[in-house]
């Protein structure tokens, strides 16, 4: 079977796990005081130009839901959109770790929340009998596959601080974003107005690493004993952070992510042409989503390709290219699509 269904099934990239091999080496200190974690926080402090705060963790759940719990109380409201990771796929880890905080799940065009759409959901503060309003959370890239501009980034959060609200990203997919819209990592991010990001490598060519990244240090205070009470101080950090350290060293991350982000256009344009098919939305980084019959579906399953569709509301195949995508596994892919879809549709006429 080739896989397309997920860029998690990936293997790590030859410089993350050469640098695994390295940290493997030796004694290190224990609990993040290793040198590739404490170094960690200088480069990523170097990429996004600003002093920052980094706390690596193993899972992107677990960046979202702590995250959210820096900045949320536990009797607070975590703005969303309907279809974002942190309410369709975390199994209620934002709930938990926030010891009780309100999903407050939103519509928006395409997968976005606008600085329009918040404005007008935003109730309740200072009465007692409400949840407080506390945060807004946007994923970048989003579940969809489409991209926030930074100007679009920018309106949304300036809008939220105006309504007493902090501004988490989901990075889960950051590579791909910012190798989507060509910008500096600072004017998508912090320069936006993001307070936290959820820094995601997993995806894009780590073996398990993702990172809780605060630009607004005052909001992690005290965020060293959740990091620790919910299991993600691990021992031997230093894997972690060597993965890391690889990871944002020599733009290999910008390199994976623009690869990705090719093969998912060329995918993209190439089904999109195909009769009977049509994209549910805009190819602006890695996923590709597409609307096509049922039966067109298992014939390309019997191919040996694995066809997603349940991923968010089901009405939609979802197909995932990664860093090392092959070009010859679109190809194959592509012609069992197009051998199906026009057979599909000399059957009609």
């Amino acid at each position: 079977m080739t896989h397309f269904a997920s860029d998690n099934v990936t293997p790590a990239c030859p410089e993350v796990v050469q640098a695994v091999i390295a940290a493997n080496e030796g004694l290190a200190t224990s609990y993040g005081e290793d040198m590739w974690s404490l170094g960690l926080q200088k480069k990523m402090s170097e990429i996004f130009e600003t002093d920052l705060t980094v706390f690596p963790v193993v899972t992107g759940t677990a960046a979202n839901a702590l995250a959210l719990s820096a900045l949320t109380p536990t009797y607070g409201k975590i703005h969303c959109h309907e279809l974002s990771h942190i309410n369709t796929d975390e199994c209620g880890a934002p709930e938990l770790f926030t010891g009780g905080a309100k999903l407050i799940p939103m519509t928006g065009e395409n997968g976005k929340l606008t600085a329009d759409r918040l404005r007008t959901t935003v109730y309740g503060r200072g009465n007692v009998h409400h949840a407080q309003p506390a945060a807004v959370s946007i994923a970048q890239s989003c579940e969809t596959g489409v991209v926030y501009t930074v100007d679009e980034i920018a309106s949304l959060a300036e809008t939220a601080h105006g309504l007493g609200l902090k501004v988490h990203m989901d990075g889960a997919r950051f590579g791909n974003a910012l190798a989507t819209l060509g910008a500096d990592p600072a004017e998508i991010t912090w320069k936006a107005g993001v307070n936290v990001l959820s820094f995601g490598g997993t995806k894009n060519g780590c073996f398990a690493a993702e990172a809780v990244v605060f630009f607004d240090r005052e909001a992690a205070k005290g965020f060293e004993f959740l990091h620790k009470r919910s299991g993600q101080l691990l021992s031997k950090m230093r894997f972690v952070s060597a993965q890391l350290d690889a990871y944002i060293s020599n733009d290999v991350w910008l390199r994976n992510a623009r690869h990705a982000n090719a093969m998912a256009k060329q995918l993209s344009e190439c089904l999109a042409a195909l009769p009977g098919i049509e994209l549910a939305y805009p190819t602006e980084a890695n996923e590709v989503f597409v609307r096509l019959p049922a039966d067109i579906a298992r014939a390309v399953e019997r191919d040996g390709f694995i066809v997603n569709e349940d991923e968010l509301d089901g009405t939609a195949a979802r197909f995932v290219t990664a860093w090392n995508t092959d070009a010859k596994d679109i190809e194959r892919l592509l012609v069992s699509f197009s051998r199906h879809c026009v057979s599909q549709e000399k059957s009609h006429v």
